[in-house]
């Protein structure tokens, strides 16, 4: 048994110990086509969307929409091209295997929902906010969910998909997550009313979303828990990470604090922290006891 304990013991150092300059590379490779590819791409929205290309920003939702279904083509270009020809792998090993991933799928889009349905109850509670109106739109509810499923999916694909995948091809798979949150949270810098504390939260959003790719090396718990958690912040009137979009429940904010997250939304609060390193402790727990 000591033998035996001792043997695995050093095989599973050895499996740790075993990590390669590929994956960073792989990154480093990747960074420059993206930005010129996914840019073409986003350009061609811009142009179908009858925008001015030298505004700053989309002037209404239908042109983000549009905008954002070229970003994710432009994305599965990129990451269809180096799946194919460089990692040597197929596009689904992105982490797109279905089978037996419909209660992961569930559980996000659920975990989202009780996530911001809890933030905005406390918050109402606490009278940081005071609820307004209801303004039910079908058709732009309709919209928020194609345009939050768009996100979810090319974040997903490319911060866990890519990123994270390939950094724990180069390092301790825990420290790239913690390097693939960072540059999750990075990515959010130049977001409206970002600030160092809205960005913290980013990259615990980053850790949350994941550290079940790090089990699983399957995407489909955190694209419903992204694409959750962004629509129902929206749906109950918050800001998403610094964004205004179109929203059922609309509330105004007594007054600015990192208690209510203020302008950049539920994402920029201290009670997001807590709820985040709640589920982050859950989810590690949970997968602790199936190891």
């Amino acid at each position: 048994m000591i033998v035996l304990g001792l043997t695995f013991n050093t095989e599973f150092l050895m499996q740790e110990q075993n990590y390669s300059h590929k994956g960073w590379l792989n990154i480093l490779a990747f960074i420059i086509p993206y930005l010129v590819v996914v840019g073409l791409f986003q350009y061609t929205g811009m142009l179908i969307a009858g925008m001015n290309v030298e505004s700053s920003a989309p002037r209404d939702f239908d042109q983000r929409l549009i905008i954002k279904s070229f970003d994710l083509i432009g994305t599965c270009v990129v990451l269809f091209l180096f799946m194919t020809f460089v990692d040597k792998k197929p596009f689904k090993a992105l982490g797109f295997s279905i089978s037996h991933r419909s209660k992961e799928i569930g559980f996000g889009l659920v975990l989202g929902l009780l996530i911001m349905l809890t933030g905005y109850s406390v918050l109402l509670g606490l009278n940081e906010i005071s609820f307004v109106r209801i303004r039910f739109d079908g058709m732009q509810l309709l919209k928020s969910v194609v345009f939050f499923i768009l996100v979810a999916f090319i974040e997903e694909m490319l911060f866990r998909g890519y990123i994270l995948r390939n950094l724990m091809l180069s390092m301790n798979k825990y420290i790239a997550l913690l390097g693939s949150s960072l540059v999750f949270a990075l990515m959010h810098a130049f977001n409206p009313n970002a600030s160092m504390f809205a960005l913290f939260n980013i990259f615990l959003a980053g850790i949350l979303l994941g550290l079940s790719y790090v089990h699983t090396k399957n995407l489909w718990f955190p694209i419903a828990l992204h694409f959750s958690w962004n629509f129902f912040q929206s749906v109950f009137g918050f800001n998403v990470s610094g964004q205004g979009f179109y929203s059922v429940v609309q509330f105004k904010i007594n007054t600015d604090s990192s208690l209510n997250g203020g302008a950049f939304g539920f994402e920029g609060s201290w009670l997001s922290v807590v709820i985040q390193v709640l589920a982050i402790i859950g989810i590690a727990i949970h997968f602790k006891a199936k190891r």
